[in-house]
């Protein structure tokens, strides 16, 4: 990705976004692409929705190697998407605004063999060979981009934080061939005890399942007959068919069954939910998207931001945005809220924009606003300049405002700010708010801002103006990676001569080659399967009558593989014989 494309992506998802060094995948990840994305082509014709179908066929993604991320971007930018690359597991904050944001985030790691036909962390197969496609229908990437707004603003809990800690952990564990039986069943346990402390189901929480049972693992069309569109079954050798056996039980989708349906990233999913259409799903994802605390607003909204303890934005009736970490909200005796406080960094915007001298600057150390109308069923939003110097709140003058809940604000008017002709900010010197015995503000803390809003319209996870509230750190210089070319071990050297083969013109030199591989492989690797399958292609593509085609098939047939490795070879082995 060039700079001048970078800069186009929003600020605060920047930090995520890294580097695809090509240089360093080695041929045996080559291969592993290879196998996967040949079984797809072939397997998932007559499985998988139409739209993925046309997709891999149009999206330019290559077969025969892994694609480079520029290349995606491209493709993509033909719909008005992009692609970029990322580190890993990302927050899911950051993770639902690159898709709001019509950005495809790919994790540049590609899967080691032994989880060739599954695995729980994040990579390009998944990503570029299990969401990219499917994007090229509008219908489809419409819901994404629909589904990635309401997860960036979805209200979390700090519980949930720590699972996915957690998860991240083990899905690094679970890829890392070196990790170690003891130490992926103690990332296993974090996991567990995250979620054991996890009480109720946060916004975020329901987001991530209806993205689950969805984006990730929905099918769609008819119960008897459905066709898969959910990028970790595209991406599933294994799962892709065995999804679609009896014994996967498939329930009709609805919001509340997904909602409360956990799921196991590490496990294959034993239900799933058919969805009747792309356009269908759009319409039930948008009825959910109106209980969320971004549209419902009120109080009850406010109570969510207060238990997520993270930077919330919570949104007055005037349109004033105050962006903080809600520490207290004083309520009357109807249990609605009358004054809001948060605590360390505070930013107030309006339309998405920060206010100049009310940054995090201004507000280090907190923000507090009464919230509600004035005595007299008075909403001071409603109110002119005129209609303001009406009720003494001028500038220049001393005021008192009386508030319905018996908030009362006292002190000398500095400034009123006006959008639209209408107040939403009232400045303060010689300040003092109360609430029958409560001080809430004292003179001697300096000026009171004072947001305006008679109520709260919306409240949403992160920041209204990011760019401006976030501090963003210099990126560091990523030293020796660029030419730290991979030196490769035997058995890779292996898979790269037999790729130069397959990429050369065959000659009879070409099959002493092969023979001498396939006796290092008889004498060093036994058990090396996916590399036995590529010469066995060859034999079958440029001399079908060898006799080392029923001796790799007798080795590959015959062996005691474990159960997962025996599927993936039958797969291949029905691949090859189709040639």
């Amino acid at each position: 990705m060039t700079e001048k494309e970078k800069q186009k992506i929003p600020k605060h998802l920047q930090p995520f976004i890294s580097t695809q060094y090509y240089h360093r995948y080695t041929p045996i990840d080559h291969a592993v692409w290879r196998f996967v994305m040949k079984q797809n082509h072939y397997f998932l014709k007559d499985i998988a929705h139409y739209a993925y179908v046309n997709g891999l066929r149009d999206s330019g993604i290559k077969t025969e190697t892994i694609p480079k991320v520029e290349d995606m971007n491209r493709a993509l930018a033909k719909v008005g998407w992009g692609a970029v690359t990322i580190n890993g597991l990302i927050p899911g904050s950051a993770f639902y605004g690159f898709l709001a944001n019509g950005i495809l985030p790919i994790a540049t790691e590609i899967r080691n063999i032994q989880n060739i036909a599954y695995t729980p962390a994040p990579d390009m197969l998944h990503e570029a060979a299990g969401h990219a496609p499917i994007l090229l229908d509008e219908a489809y990437r419409d819901f994404v981009r629909k589904i990635g707004e309401m997860g960036a603003k979805a209200l979390s809990s700090k519980e949930k934080l720590e699972v996915f800690k957690a998860v991240r952990h083990l899905t690094i564990i679970a890829e890392d061939p070196y990790s170690t039986p003891e130490q992926l069943k103690e990332a296993e346990q974090q996991v567990v005890e995250a979620r054991s402390r996890v009480k109720g189901l946060s916004e975020a929480d329901k987001v991530s399942r209806l993205f689950w049972w969805t984006v990730e693992y929905g099918l769609v069309g008819n119960l008897n007959s459905p066709k898969i569109y959910g990028a970790g079954l595209l991406s599933s050798v294994g799962e892709s068919q065995s999804c679609l056996k009896p014994n996967v039980k498939k329930i009709s989708f609805s919001i509340e069954e997904c909602i409360n349906t956990p799921y196991d990233v590490t496990k294959p999913q034993p239900q799933l939910f058919v969805c009747k259409s792309f356009d269908d799903l759009a319409e039930k994802i948008e009825q959910f998207a109106s209980t969320m605390a971004f549209r419902k607003g009120g109080t009850e909204s406010l109570d969510l931001a207060l238990q997520s303890n993270s930077v919330v934005t919570f949104v007055l009736s005037s349109g004033l945005q105050v962006t903080g970490t809600l520490s207290a909200i004083l309520k009357d005796e109807h249990g609605e809220a009358i004054y809001v406080r948060t605590n360390g960094p505070t930013a107030l915007s309006y339309n998405n924009k920060q206010l100049k001298d009310q940054g995090t600057d201004i507000h280090g150390k907190g923000f507090g606003t009464p919230i509600g109308k004035l005595e007299g069923n008075i909403v001071i939003e409603n109110c002119k300049a005129g209609q303001l110097s009406g009720l003494g709140i001028k500038e220049g003058n001393d005021s008192v405002l009386c508030f319905q809940s018996g908030v009362k604000v006292k002190g000398y008017v500095k400034g009123i700010l006006y959008a639209k002709d209408k107040p939403i900010l009232i400045s303060f010197s010689n300040c003092e708010v109360t609430y029958k015995n409560l001080v809430l503000f004292d003179p001697s803390w300096g000026t009171y801002d004072m947001a305006v809003g008679a109520g709260i319209t919306s409240v949403f996870a992160g920041a209204a103006d990011p760019n401006n509230y976030f501090d963003f750190p210099l990126a560091e210089a990523e030293i020796g990676q660029k030419d730290d070319r991979p030196i490769l071990s035997e058995i890779e050297t292996l898979y790269a001569e037999v790729r130069e083969l397959r990429e050369g013109k065959m000659g009879q030199d070409s099959f002493m080659h092969l023979e001498r591989v396939l006796a290092a492989l008889d004498q060093k690797y036994p058990m090396e399967w996916l590399l036995r399958l590529e010469i066995l292609e060859l034999y079958r593509m440029f001399n079908n009558t060898h006799s080392n085609i029923s001796a790799i098939l007798y080795k590959l047939e015959n062996t005691n593989w474990d159960p997962s490795t025996k599927q993936m070879i039958d797969r291949g082995i029905e691949l090859v014989v189709q040639i």
